[in-house]
């Protein structure tokens, strides 16, 4: 049995490249850094960065384009591929890459880190009327209460 699967979860290192094939299909190119942190013998802590070259294709090429921007955080499962070609000068020329097979956006930052507490952006009229969003309340669920089969929503 074979597998090809890996699964990242990063930065984008830029803003997506949204491209379109001769034949009409969009394709997405991002750069994604994963750190890895360990500590030596010594106690020290370690941190090294690798950077993986990511290929989305078709309608989640689109979204992925519209939706992540250099710095988002992303979730990516996928296949590895390794293209070869000939370069202008006649060298042999090979990169590895992830082709994405899904990708899940990780949470979108709503304010700057300004202090205000506002949108990044946001006017000075806007800042004067923003208001934060409101949190809902979960509701408590006691332990000693007996589930019963009507209150069930199915």
């Amino acid at each position: 049995m074979n597998l090809n699967k890996v699964i990242l979860i990063g930065r984008l290192t830029s803003d997506p490249e949204l491209r379109t094939t001769p034949s009409g299909q969009s394709v997405v190119t991002l750069s994604l850094a994963t750190n890895r942190v360990w500590y030596d013998q010594n106690k020290q802590k370690k941190e090294e960065t690798e950077f993986h070259t990511v290929v989305v294709w078709g309608r989640q090429a689109e979204t992925t384009s519209q939706f992540l921007k250099k710095g988002a955080l992303a979730y990516v499962e996928g296949r590895l591929r390794t293209r070869s070609w000939q370069d202008t000068t006649g060298n042999k020329r090979r990169a590895t890459e992830v082709v994405a097979e899904n990708i899940q956006f990780g949470p979108r930052p709503q304010y700057s880190n300004t202090g205000t507490g506002q949108p990044a952006g946001a006017s000075s009229q806007e800042k004067e009327v923003h208001q934060p969003p409101q949190v809902e309340e979960l509701p408590i669920i006691e332990m000693g209460d007996e589930i019963k089969s009507d209150d069930l929503p199915f």
